[in-house]
């Protein structure tokens, strides 16, 4: 059967898009086009069936190591059938799990949120109405039922900050869970994948009005270049958003419980204290 024998399954703004593009070039290694398939999480996507997602990986050759990564499969509590629709296809897949800085994450994920569209530029108000951007970064709670169902040595927790510092060293135990070949290693010259430094925010039909060739020669012939790049400049965030302190002080406390849970899971593991240095000495 045509089937992934791994999965990245998150956090989402931990570089998995990055990871994801080291393993694929990787020779003996076989990952699904599109990148994150989303086919556990998805209700649209699973309505598609078992055959739609084990044709993602019939191009494999044969003794190829299969994997996909979904960061929509640790995003509790938005997507609660990921789990229960795995378990019923895969008998003991391998999971990599990456996190990072929860703090830090949740910046990046709430700036993905403002260049979609979906919230504003006060954070307070964001962070309260969009709690997932707290709960996708409390990596215990999302982890907990992989491991109850599969078991932690099932799992590889890495972390951003380990491949940050340490690039082969993390890949290498990266390589050695997966049971890729010896000689396989991280590639220096690859650039980082969807790294969201600066963002331009989306525009309500986008799509239609912006994103279409008609529309972009229309406007590179009728509207000044520097009145677009002024318009352009308005739409990007460019730096960091300040977080009020009360706010960061409330989201520490909160990932700093969610991180007890993650240590009990995976005792002593370095993301702990790497991902974590707002925790107390």
């Amino acid at each position: 059967m045509s089937l992934p024998d791994f999965l990245i399954i998150g956090a989402m703004k931990c570089g998995t898009s990055t990871l994801q593009a080291q393993l694929a070039h990787q020779k003996g290694v076989f990952m699904s086009t599109p990148k994150e398939p989303n086919y556990f999480s998805d209700d649209q996507i699973y309505a598609r069936g078992r055959s739609w997602y084990e044709a993602l990986f019939a191009d494999a050759a044969p003794g190829d190591l299969k994997g996909e990564a979904s960061t929509h499969y640790t995003k509790l509590p938005t997507y609660p059938q990921t789990l229960p629709r795995m378990r019923a296809m895969l008998d003991a897949p391998r999971l990599v799990y990456m996190i990072r800085n929860p703090m830090v994450r949740a910046v990046s994920h709430y700036i993905h949120e403002w260049t979609e569209g979906r919230v504003g530029s006060d954070a307070r108000e964001a962070f309260h109405a969009t709690p997932e951007i707290a709960a996708y970064g409390f990596y215990g709670m999302q982890i907990a039922p992989f491991a109850e169902a599969y078991g932690p040595d099932r799992i590889l927790l890495t972390s951003l900050e380990q491949i940050s510092a340490d690039p082969e060293a993390a890949f290498a135990e990266i390589r050695d869970f997966l049971g890729l070949p010896y000689g396989a290693a991280w590639v220096h010259d690859m650039p980082a994948q969807n790294v969201s430094a600066a963002r331009m925010r989306r525009l309500p039909m986008q799509g239609l009005l912006i994103d279409n060739p008609v529309a972009t020669s229309m406007r590179r012939a009728l509207v000044p270049k520097a009145l677009r790049n002024w318009v352009r400049a308005r739409r990007t965030m460019t730096t960091r958003p300040d977080i009020p302190d009360d706010l960061q002080d409330r989201l520490k406390a909160e990932f700093l419980a969610d991180r007890a849970r993650l240590a009990e899971l995976f005792p002593g593991h370095p993301a702990l204290e790497l991902c974590y240095p707002f925790a107390p000495s």
